[in-house]
């Protein structure tokens, strides 16, 4: 195995304590949490696109970071992608790994030409798996960077561009199910609109649910017995993404009867970017049982793009957390790390110091949740605060006793209601809080 990284070697947990930066400061993979170890409680990933590919390029200023793993033309660099990709996971106690097609092998003229690159590069994927137990938490299709796709794929005016993406999915599902994948991702990258003058939004729609719905059923077909997932997101690079965030794609699954083939990939930034919070998406997708896996990242609140920065704020880890077990945990999902390292952060320890700080703060996302859950009082609170629903008057509601008729006596004969409502006390809670996490 090629040493890319033979400065570094394995990263260990130091504890807290530590100030070695090559150093897990609370990721303990074989500690238990909440009744498993944290490298199960987490199943951390790898994302081959920002890590292997991700040179600092942005629309003002070419890359800043070498990223072509000693290869002299695309092909060579996609081998050593591998090599390098492997080694890091092995060095950061990674356990998965995510990808889209075209970042494990290059676009090449013809489909044919790039399905037979892709067999290429997926074979030696699968032998370093062989060789190290890495595993493939999903695969998706980049049906978003080629101009064919300037109007969409699915949702493309151009019918001969509809079937091009469709047969490029089903060709990295495949790759998927070779890898041994729990997992496949729809992003809509360009699956939206920039103005409605020139868009046909309900074929747009109808057909994107055809190819959703032609592809559950190829998976299913050929033994893909793992989780389809949604990444919802409202914008950039389209002006409206018709895949918003988690309540717009569930109302879109439920009206093409899609809802029982797919789950939600919730990612922090898409979450900033539909001006909620990341805990509120993946409370939306777990209150409706749609709950599958995470991008974890986070955005700068002072720009108002897609920054995928590698997660450091710990508060929004520890909701993030918070909500995944209350979920029940991970199932085929998992925490992949769509970040990249800043531009400025070009240096090859620059990965290592990236994915340390994210691993580590979903560690104390992971500690500080099991914390708040074993203390029980913001669980207590709520439970109280809709007391009233247990019994009388809201247990008959709920119980379906009650009709319009019944209910306007009982309000008639009840009269006036401010003396049944009780403080909602957030700043109490808010102070509860910080109580549990820093006592």
């Amino acid at each position: 195995m090629p040493d890319f990284f033979k400065d570094i070697g394995q990263i260990k947990y130091e504890g807290k304590t530590s100030t070695n930066p090559l150093s897990f400061k609370y990721y303990d993979p074989d500690r238990t949490v909440m009744g498993k170890p944290m490298r199960e409680q987490l199943k951390f990933a790898l994302s081959w696109w920002h890590t292997l590919g991700g040179d600092g390029t942005d629309m003002f200023g070419v890359g800043t970071a070498d990223k072509k793993w000693g290869g002299s033309d695309p092909m060579s660099t996609d081998k050593g992608k591998v090599a390098a990709a492997f080694e890091l996971m092995e060095k950061l106690s990674v356990d998965y790994y995510c990808f889209h097609d075209r970042d494990l092998a290059p676009e090449c003229p013809t489909l044919s030409e790039s399905n037979e690159k892709l067999d290429i590069i997926v074979d030696m994927c699968k032998d370093y798996q062989n060789k190290t137990g890495k595993k493939l938490l999903w695969g998706t299709a980049k049906c978003f960077d080629h101009p064919r796709y300037m109007h969409g794929a699915g949702t493309a005016p151009s019918a001969d561009v509809f079937c091009y993406a469709a047969a490029q999915i089903k060709k990295a599902l495949e790759s998927t199910v070779k890898l041994g994948g729990n997992g496949y991702v729809f992003w809509g990258g360009r699956e939206g609109y920039e103005t409605l003058l020139n868009t046909n939004m309900s074929l747009e729609l109808d057909n994107m649910a055809r190819l959703m719905r032609m592809i559950v059923d190829y998976g299913r077909s050929i033994g893909f017995t793992g989780d389809f997932y949604i990444e919802p997101k409202p914008k950039e690079p389209t002006k409206h993404q018709y895949d918003f965030d988690t309540a717009t794609v569930l109302a879109f699954l439920r009206k093409y009867n899609l809802d029982k083939d797919f789950k939600m990939n919730i990612e922090a930034n898409h979450a900033t970017l539909a001006t909620h919070t990341f805990q509120h998406e993946i409370r939306v997708a777990r209150d409706n049982g749609v709950f599958g896996s995470i991008d974890a990242n986070q955005g700068d609140m002072l720009l108002g793009w897609d920054t995928d920065q590698f997660p450091t704020n710990v508060y929004d880890a520890t909701w993030c957390m918070y909500e995944v077990i209350k979920a029940g945990g991970f199932t085929n999902g998992g925490l992949n790390f769509d970040s990249k390292a800043r531009r400025g952060s070009f240096t090859p320890e620059d990965i290592f110091y990236s994915y340390i700080a994210g691993m580590d703060t979903f560690a104390l996302g992971l500690i500080n949740a099991e914390k708040l859950i074993e203390d029980g009082r913001i669980d207590k609170f709520v439970s109280d605060r809709y007391v009233s629903w247990n019994t009388g008057i809201g247990a008959d509601i709920i119980a379906g006793k009650m009709t319009l008729s019944d209910i306007e006596k009982y309000a008639l004969q009840k009269g006036e209601v401010m003396d049944s409502l009780t403080s909602g006390r957030q700043e109490l809670l808010e102070g509860i809080v910080n109580n549990v996490l820093f006592s």
